[in-house]
């Protein structure tokens, strides 16, 4: 039987231990210990979650990567067509972790009602268009079907529903200025079939999803000319790889630009979080470990007869500081458990239930997002484990300048 560890338990297991002058303290260093654990996994959580949340909105509105001509254009409308003749439509097989392409088109519009009026860009879409994301955004209705011929379904942002007073089966005009401004604008009337609502507000408040024939007609463009292609990849983390292997996979005369590069605040602004984390993280192992050393330097204190007998028996001082370890290491992991109850039992409430809403103009989210993997839990909970022990390695060095006649004597 390993000594210490058999020491270590029969002061943890004795009632004299639980009634002891330390107790109050040790329960301060579980308490710190579990609420560490709580901050950091909820800072995790919800820091990726919502760098996912935000990152999948704006790809569902352009894909991972974008190709398109080389243009000084600054608007959001489509002014150069591209042929889909193009080896890489409709299936992008020459670089791998591409999983879709779909051509799109954009052009800018007005919604004329009796009283109001709204600036919009109408996203042509096709019968290649991946619905996957607007599945989730639809909270009214239904999503178009874009198969044959021109289509006068739409799709609305719950945004612009709410500031137009709009509902489904409403029908709007909406009003496009020709080349020659000279000539009346033309109108188009479409028909209200679903409303979607993707929290991300800059985006909600400006697209307006229709049938790309609208569009092509609009600009008299040929069947085979598009605005723009958005490809989809397997992994986002691959996304500078893939990306750089899509623009070497295209023609010369196109560009191919990753979402990253086309929405540069957003995603600057999301990275900020990590620096959050990290900072959150550092401080609370921190504080969980002064709290640890306080009560691991209270439980040598207390035990100082003991460690003179043990001393005037023979046992060395790194047998000595074993005991105290074991016995900090087993007040580590009850902190941990109890953390790790509380804190998966919160973040599974907000996962399903959205206990805490957040601002979407701020945010671009309605409620707190939360992403919950076993592989950081535990990469957490095993480095606030070792990072504590190594903060009390230097503290148990008190023990070996204890003098086993003083410490006999000690009262």
């Amino acid at each position: 039987m390993n000594f210490e560890f058999f020491i270590a338990k029969r002061i943890i297991d004795s009632k004299a231990y639980k009634s002891s002058i330390s107790a109050p303290i040790i329960k301060i260093g579980i308490v710190a210990i579990a609420l560490g654990i709580i901050v950091m996994m909820i800072a995790i959580a919800t820091g990726i979650g919502l760098q996912q949340k935000i990152r999948e909105k704006v790809i569902a509105f352009n894909g991972h990567s974008i190709i398109q001509n080389y243009d000084n254009n600054q608007s959001e409308e489509s002014i150069r067509p591209i042929s889909t003749n193009q080896d890489f439509y409709p299936n992008f097989s020459s670089v791998p972790g591409v999983t879709h392409i779909q051509a799109t088109a954009t052009k800018s519009g007005i919604i004329r009602l009796e009283n109001d009026f709204e600036y919009v860009v109408i996203k042509g879409v096709g019968q290649d268009y991946d619905w996957q994301y607007f599945k989730e955004f639809l909270i009214e209705g239904e999503l178009p079907n874009y198969t044959d011929g021109l289509n006068q379904d739409i799709l609305i942002s719950q945004y612009l529903a709410n500031r137009l007073k709009l509902k489904l089966k409403d029908r709007i005009n909406t009003y496009f200025l020709r080349e020659d401004t000279t000539k009346p604008p033309r109108s188009i009337t479409f028909n209200i079939v679903g409303i979607y609502n993707s929290g991300l507000q800059e985006m909600d408040q400006l697209y307006v999803i229709g049938d790309i024939n609208h569009i092509k007609r609009l600009n008299k463009w040929d069947d085979d000319q598009v605005g723009r292609f958005e490809v989809f990849i397997d992994d986002y983390d691959n996304l500078e790889t893939t990306g750089n292997a899509i623009f070497i996979a295209v023609p010369s005369t196109l560009n191919a630009k990753t979402v990253d590069r086309e929405y540069p605040f957003i995603f600057d602004w999301i990275k900020i979080f990590d620096n959050n984390i990290y900072a959150i993280i550092g401080i609370m192992i921190l504080v969980a470990g002064i709290n640890m050393i306080t009560a691991l330097l209270v439980l040598i204190l207390e035990r100082t007869q003991m460690i003179g007998v043990l001393k005037a028996l023979g046992s060395a001082n790194t047998s000595i500081r074993k005991i105290f370890l074991y016995n900090a290491s087993y007040l580590i992991l009850k902190g941990l458990f109890w953390g790790n109850l509380i804190g998966l039992t919160l973040l599974l409430l907000q996962k399903y239930f959205g206990l805490f809403p957040l601002d979407p103009q701020t945010y671009h989210v309605s409620a707190v997002p939360v992403y919950i993997n076993i592989g950081y839990i535990i990469a957490l909970n095993i480095g606030t484990f070792v990072l504590c022990l190594l903060m009390l390695l230097i503290p148990s060095y008190i023990i070996s300048k204890i003098s086993p006649v003083k410490a006999i004597r000690f009262d």
